[in-house]
């Protein structure tokens, strides 16, 4: 299982717009089915969108239109582009990987990298 590190979050106004990163260690990043999870305060943590290796995404449908998964293999990293974004949007946003593709990447994985927040407010 690769090791991951979030960036890019902050502090923006609602119907803003954020770029988040997910670095990976390893080697084998382009075999892994990539997602990004979110988590916010009293919340569990959900997937809300995922690619695979082939470069097909699924998104959850609270962010859907709104938000762009892709990924760089060559840099080993996976970005979610966020626009539009609202205040129910606010929470820790986590990436982790699932190396079968015929499985999204699920909350289960024992090892998560340290989350970057996003916070939407006026």
């Amino acid at each position: 299982q690769p090791q991951f590190v979030e960036s890019g979050g902050g502090l923006v106004q609602p119907g803003g717009s954020l770029t988040l990163s997910c670095a990976a260690s390893g080697s084998l990043f382009s075999l892994y089915v990539v997602g990004w999870f979110r988590q916010g305060p009293g919340k569990q943590r959900d997937l809300i969108a995922y690619i695979k290796s082939d470069g097909k995404k699924n998104y959850a449908d609270s962010v859907k239109g709104r938000f762009t998964i892709s990924r760089d293999n060559a840099k080993n990293t996976a970005y979610l582009q966020m626009n539009s974004l609202k205040t129910e949007d606010s929470a820790m946003y986590y990436c982790n990987a699932e190396l079968n593709s015929d499985y999204a990447p699920n909350v289960a994985y024992d090892d998560w990298g340290q989350g970057t927040q996003v916070t939407v407010s006026s």
